[in-house]
């Protein structure tokens, strides 16, 4: 093309200028049931029938479900009696309800509510806060009262959560050999995925999650089960009140929602309540140290700032933040997926 190479940019800038598009077509397949209704019938359906079970218009369903083959979420079948619709094996593990690894509930919550901040980003950076307030008619002060505004919100927020770590969760956890820690506090835990991980890879600990009172109410009435002795909680505001001794304690995605005085006053708590030769592990998406990416975790940095205080970091910062409180022998394990483990000792 020309001294730059064979790249295509102009088709580039198209492909990213359209990104939004593909979110929003997976979004709504998951929003109206296509996926699930597809699962649960057990065989190939028109569009039509598709549109009359959902009970939505053909036109706009056939474009749906084209739109969904054209992303590999669906297959495709040219019949006699026309077109025939089924799942791939992607949508059938990830976005149907009923798959214990369903990401259909953090689906959600973008749709519904990361995509509504995104919708100001221009005005994030120009201001530098979270969007709550043009978003949602809401303070953007505290930024957690504005995602847990009300228990849908919570559920929501809870369950995608735990939708991420059913299958993250192992690859984190497993990144360090924590088979010597026994007794684990997991910070702001929420619906308790991580910690039902932590327990069934370690099954000679146990694990307290510590959350907000109305999180902790709700992890235990639809998401811990009641005979999991080996997770139990503690309700209060790790920022505001004391934080009992334990061997490790596990931040995942905490420091990542806050700035560094923030994350520098909660880590100097960790570590006073800290059991000597116990530890801290931080489960975040790490930066490159050149800043150069990946892309993912940059993503995932400019959704901090339309929803929280804080940003993602590159894995000196994090071991700068920990060295400050205190920690030292840092390791840190690249996972190769999404979130990446730094490990403290004190």
């Amino acid at each position: 093309m020309d001294s730059m190479g064979d790249l295509d940019y102009p088709q580039i800038i198209l492909q990213y200028s359209s990104g939004f598009l593909v979110s929003k077509v997976m979004f709504t397949a998951c929003e109206l049931g296509v996926f699930d209704l597809l699962l649960e019938s057990g065989e190939p359906l028109s569009s039509d029938a598709i549109a009359t079970r959902l009970g939505t218009s053909t036109t706009g369903m056939e474009r749906l479900l084209d739109a969904c083959v054209g992303l590999k979420l669906l297959a495709v079948e040219l019949t006699q009696g026309g077109a025939l619709y089924r799942n791939t094996e992607i949508s059938s593990i990830y976005l149907t309800k009923s798959s214990p690894r369903s990401q259909y509930h953090i689906m959600m919550y973008y749709s519904n509510t990361v995509y509504l901040c995104w919708h100001y980003l221009a005005d994030a950076v120009r201001e530098g806060r979270n969007q709550y307030e043009r978003a949602f008619s809401i303070s953007s002060e505290d930024p957690f009262g504005a995602m847990y505004r009300s228990e849908e919100e919570m559920l929501k927020f809870m369950a995608g959560q735990n939708s991420v770590w059913s299958i993250c969760g192992r690859d984190v956890l497993a990144a360090f050999d924590l088979s010597s820690f026994r007794q684990i506090y997991d910070l702001g835990g929420g619906g308790g995925a991580l910690a039902r991980e932590y327990v069934t890879l370690y099954p000679d600990s146990t694990v307290t999650i510590y959350d907000l009172s109305k999180v902790v109410q709700l992890a235990k009435e639809r998401f811990v089960p009641t005979e999991e002795h080996r997770i139990t909680f503690h309700e209060g505001d790790f920022f505001n009140n004391s934080i009992p001794e334990a061997e490790l304690y596990i931040l995942s995605k905490i420091l990542h929602d806050w700035d560094d005085d923030r994350c520098r006053q909660l880590l100097a708590k960790v570590y006073k309540a800290c059991k000597p030769g116990g530890g801290v592990l931080l489960i975040e998406s790490l930066l490159n140290e050149d800043r150069s990416g990946p892309l993912e975790t940059q993503l995932y940095s400019m959704n901090m700032l339309v929803q929280t205080e804080g940003k993602e970091r590159t894995a000196a910062e994090y071991s700068k933040l920990l060295e400050a409180a205190g920690f030292g022998e840092i390791q840190v394990k690249r996972t190769g997926k999404l979130y990446d483990a730094v490990l403290g000792r004190k």
